[in-house]
């Protein structure tokens, strides 16, 4: 597949993005994937619930389509894209939360009899647009202006439910099951299609593709994406119920979006949409909400704390970052703050990226004093306190903050990744790379492991290892060259042992295979649909 990064909405997009958008839209003459943006997701709301029942329960009958393990390597595949776009957030505290509320509502599978055998993970892209995305292989995208847009964690969790419903069902492996052509090739055009779309940030693009394609086909993947809607909605709403939230938040989040977007659906065919008429479909959700009678959900005191955080790291730039401080301020003043808490940790935050490390201790003091309670407080507060006492020169106490993070939160990689650091600091560079070690064993998949191993062999003078741990690091983002050229470098170092450098030399050989296995797919790809 050829690499295709997700820009800044701020950027143009380059001669490269529209060759891409130009080969998505011959790929939609075979085959379509809604996009979702900010305005045809406002759209993604629950259907009636007679049209709901209607539905074929689709499940696992696209396996013989697409087998689940094919859609784990395209998924993965995609991934490898995702990551090495720098608007992908591997922030840790938001991978954190966003992955334990994904699980909350995958464990509730078994409650409602669906197989959720697959794996799943959650990740976080930089990007105000209020959208969530999901891809191949259980993989689910949402976007920081989703998360600071909504007022309460069920608000996220009907969004991130809907989303899980789509995988859950297999969409697209049943989409690409329409279709006659399946290979390998067309598979990786479609998915390049999917990255296009997120990466364009237009709410137009996805009517656009829509436009382009011809006749009965575009009109049979409409209905089948319309279709698709309503039964993530279904699935969607079942997990909410399910997983203990507010099944009320679903229609109340997506009316409060219709009316922000001033969504105005006259005059526009149903038969050209990808998802049901939003006014019907937020009618049946309340109607369901009825019909499932109201709890009290408990949310999860690290929301407040994520929401904030979310809304800081979306900025780019130190004058967005005082911006935010002076709104954020002005709220609490105001009293119009929806959580003091995670106001002043906004404030907190945004000064420790301005590197204003008083101001920054001082706003997080208030932020734990606004939240109560004693001990650590959240992993957020935590992994911030010692991030602030590290970057101001007080090592030490970072180190016994994250021990006791650790200790509080022991699923936390936030936390672990605090302590990591600070061992490195505290000039502790022996038991930190033996820790980082471990983690890389523990968390395979995951860049930024493998970075910070990288960091603290740099840090004890082990060229050779640096090296090679940010080959690794490359790998795992498809970028074959540079992990090829770090593995070159630690095996020029001159200080690595016989051991480590027939391990190089192997790693070295078998990049230089993905890597040409990589060039071969994009050729045949540039061929097929040039």
């Amino acid at each position: 597949m050829a690499r295709m990064t997700v820009t800044s909405r701020r950027s143009r997009p380059s001669n490269r993005r529209a060759r891409v958008v130009a080969r998505w839209r011959r790929v939609f003459a075979w085959a379509m994937l809604p996009v979702m943006t900010a305005t045809t997701f406002a759209a993604a709301v629950l259907p009636t619930q007679a049209a709901a029942q209607s539905l074929p329960t689709l499940g696992q009958s696209s396996a013989s389509d697409l087998s689940p393990a094919m859609e784990r390597k395209l998924g993965e595949r995609v991934m490898r894209e995702i990551r090495a776009d720098p608007d992908y957030l591997s922030d840790l505290l938001l991978s954190d939360y966003v992955n334990a509320l994904g699980s909350k509502l995958v464990s509730a599978t078994r409650k409602v009899g669906l197989d959720a055998s697959q794996s799943f993970e959650f990740f976080v892209v930089r990007d105000p647009a209020i959208n969530a995305f999901s891809l191949p292989g259980g993989f689910i995208g949402i976007n920081t202006g989703l998360i600071v847009t909504t007022r309460t964690e069920s608000e996220l969790a009907s969004v991130v439910g809907h989303e899980t419903g789509h995988v859950l069902q297999h969409h697209i492996a049943r989409m690409l099951g329409q279709q006659s052509q399946n290979s390998w090739i067309a598979l990786g055009g479609l998915l390049l299609g999917l990255l296009a779309g997120i990466g364009a940030r237009s709410s137009d693009l996805g009517m656009g593709i829509a436009m382009g394609g011809q006749g009965l086909a575009v009109d049979r993947q409409l209905r089948f994406s319309r279709d698709a809607e309503r039964e993530a909605d279904r699935v969607g709403f079942q997990l909410l119920q399910a997983a203990g939230f507010d099944t009320y938040a679903m229609p109340t989040f997506f009316e409060r979006l219709q009316r922000a977007d001033s969504i105005n659906e006259a005059g526009v065919p149903e038969y050209v949409r990808t998802h049901p008429l939003t006014t019907d479909r937020i009618a049946d959700m309340l109607n369901r909400s009825r019909n499932a009678g109201y709890r009290q959900p408990e949310q999860s005191p690290e929301y407040v704390f994520v929401r904030a955080r979310s809304l800081v790291l979306q900025q780019k730039s130190a004058s967005d970052f005082a911006t935010i401080v002076d709104a954020q301020r002005t709220a609490i003043r105001s009293q119009t703050a929806p959580s003091v808490a995670g106001a002043w940790y906004a404030v907190a935050l945004a000064e420790f990226k301005q590197h204003r490390w008083e101001p920054a201790r001082e706003a997080l003091e208030k932020s734990r004093a606004a939240f109560g309670g004693t001990g650590p407080g959240t992993p957020s507060l935590a992994v911030l306190a010692s991030d602030i006492a590290r970057s101001s020169g007080h090592a030490q106490e970072a180190l016994q903050v994250a021990t006791q993070a650790r200790a509080a939160f022991p699923l936390s990689q936030a936390a672990d990744m605090a302590y990591a650091d600070a061992l490195v600091a505290s000039q502790r560079i022996p038991e930190a790379t033996k820790f980082l070690q471990a983690q890389v064993e523990r968390y395979r998949g995951e860049p930024i492991w493998w970075r910070a191993l990288a960091g603290a062999w740099a840090a004890g003078g082990k060229q050779a290892r640096q090296h090679a741990a940010l080959a690794e690091q490359y790998a795992l983002q498809g970028q074959w060259m540079a992990a090829i050229s770090q593995l070159k470098l630690a095996r020029d170092a001159g200080d690595a042992d016989f051991y480590e450098m027939s391990t190089i030399d192997a790693r070295l050989h078998e990049f230089q295979r993905r890597y040409r296995e990589d060039k071969e797919d994009e050729k045949d790809f540039n061929k097929q649909f040039g």
